[in-house]
């Protein structure tokens, strides 16, 4: 093990060096101690905590720490740089507003992906880059910053030997014990516990408050984050990633126009069939179809279609050689392909007023107007190469995605769903999907807990430690007893799924979808 390590810091000092790297390892005296403190400043934001009020702090920290980076480094933020920042934050702030986790987990994608084209701007002229430079890029960041594992043991080896740090030598080696006696000081305590009662129970006492397995979590966290960022930040300096980006335009024109234009002839045909046997219901159709039947599938195939020719176009514009025909054969499939776009959203809404909201159906919808708005952008680049199409895309996905994050899934669907639930309560049979509608999280308490009490629940009765209790049970055909996913029975699940994260509820995890749902529980009666 410590050959490895020996061999990583080797390597490391004998690698070439940029600038960047001369800078970083001189004022090792920041990088260090700015990296570790970053790194526990993540760990106290984020430990057991992922969409509290605590993440937006840790996001502006988190650009706080690259802004003093990037100027100790004498680099200065690229023109520009605010639209990622503030496209980070606003994630941030939505991670907070939300308990949906699905949408907490897409906003932290959102925000590493837009974290890492900003640090690439700033090392590198990305401004000619496309999509796949910028992805293929942020793949070489990830692995490359791999080999970088020794910089820090080299670059504090390297602070060490400068003349003129004394005090901060024995500054350093102060911090270096602390790190080391920590783990070995539990080993001990655990050891001497088991060896003498007394002892055993004053420890227990204090580890009842402060339980070994959290404070590995929080160590490990800070660990992981220090060496992945100093690590990032290192491979950065080394600057060696391509910046120049060749024209790939080999590929002659006529085999693609053949293809391109076998695919248009297929969707110019394919789209009068969506106009007038669709929108204009003006075709006949096959025996035992009728028109809402007809407009309730193939949603799912159409979008995949459209994604294709995205792709389709995108690879062929970046390939093959301009020309004039080929540019009306790709504007002619690009409209087309608004065909499929609309008729795949008209099916999707039709398909929703017969059968419930779901998140899925929602993110194809959403899926759907992205595909739109970035067509408009690859038929204006057809025509215009210094169109800025990856700039114009990233910014339309964000700004897009910012819609959805902010508009709560979740509440849309209770809102929908129990709309239907209440005309269904006129009939005999239910056609309610209860089960999702117990799965949604406190997002949907507006719409869910109103319901509840308009059913007749007493929600006075969620404190009870076996709430489930007051749920109706049915016999599977199996004999085994199951839930009964039904108006009655529901509510009581739903309240037992949100109810782990609402008792966790501190000053620190605060979240503002919790809080609201703990308000209606307040008001219909409920000792929270």
């Amino acid at each position: 093990m410590s050959e490895t390590i020996e061999n990583r810091i080797n390597a490391a000092e004998t690698a070439p060096k940029t600038e960047y790297t001369k800078r970083m390892e001189r004022k090792f005296g920041f990088f260090g101690p700015a990296t570790f403190l970053y790194a526990a400043f993540y760990a106290f934001c984020m430990v057991r905590n992922s969409a509290g009020v605590s993440f937006p702090f840790f996001m502006a920290g988190s650009l706080l720490y690259m802004c003093f980076c990037l100027s100790k480094l004498e680099i200065s933020l690229k023109k520009g740089s605010i639209w990622y920042m503030t496209g980070m934050m606003l994630l941030a702030v939505s991670t907070f507003c939300t308990d949906d986790l699905k949408i907490v987990n897409l906003n932290k994608t959102g925000i590493f992906l837009l974290m890492m084209s900003l640090l690439l701007k700033q090392f590198y002229d990305t401004s000619k880059w496309r999509l796949g430079k910028y992805l293929g890029s942020i793949v070489m960041m990830v692995f490359g910053s791999l080999g970088e594992v020794g910089r820090p043991f080299a670059d504090f080896g390297a602070y060490l030997k400068e003349d003129g740090r004394n005090k901060n030598k024995k500054l350093w080696s102060v911090l270096l014990g602390v790190v080391i006696a920590l783990p070995l000081l539990f080993v001990a305590a655990a050891l001497l516990g088991s060896a003498d009662a007394v002892f055993r129970q004053m420890t227990k006492a204090f580890f009842d408050r402060i339980q070994p397995a959290n404070i590995c979590n929080v160590l490990f966290r800070i660990l992981f984050l220090f060496f992945a960022s100093y690590l990032l930040l290192a491979f950065l300096c080394r600057h060696t990633l391509k910046e120049e980006v060749r024209d790939g335009r080999t590929w002659e024109p006529i085999p693609a126009m053949v293809v391109t234009g076998m695919l248009s002839l297929l969707y110019l045909f394919f789209s009068g069939v969506q106009i007038f046997g669709l929108f204009l219901q003006k075709l006949a159709l096959p025996e035992g179809y009728t028109y809402a039947e007809y407009a309730r599938e193939g949603f799912f195939q159409l979008l995949a279609v459209s994604i294709l020719n995205l792709v389709i176009v995108l690879c062929v514009m970046s390939f093959v050689k301009k020309s004039r025909g080929l540019q009306i054969i790709l504007t002619v499939m690009s409209l087309c392909t608004f065909v499929m776009i609309a008729s795949s959203a008209m099916r999707m809404v039709i398909y929703i007023r017969c059968y419930d909201l779901t998140f899925l159906r929602i993110f194809v919808l959403w899926a759907l107007a992205v595909l739109f708005v970035l067509f408009v952008g690859v038929i204006i680049n057809i025509f215009r190469e210094g169109f800025p199409l990856f700039r114009y895309s990233v910014g339309v996905v964000t700004v897009l995605y910012l819609m959805l994050s902010f508009s709560h899934p979740d509440y849309l669907i209770a809102r929908v769903n129990l709309a239907k639930a209440q005309e269904s309560l006129q009939t005999a049979e239910s056609t309610v999907d209860y089960d999702y509608l117990s799965t949604l999280s406190t997002d949907a308490a507006p719409v869910l807990l109103p319901y509840l009490k308009q059913l007749g629940y007493d929600l006075s009765l969620y404190t009870e430690e076996d709430i489930l209790a007051f749920g109706t049970w049915e016999e599977n055909a199996e004999g085994n007893w199951q839930p009964s996913w039904n108006a009655e029975g529901f509510g009581w699940y739903y309240l037992n799924q949100i109810r782990p994260r609402l008792e966790k509820m501190s000053p620190r995890t605060y979240n503002i979808s919790r809080h609201m749902a703990l308000q209606l529980l307040e008001k219909y009666g409920a000792d929270v």
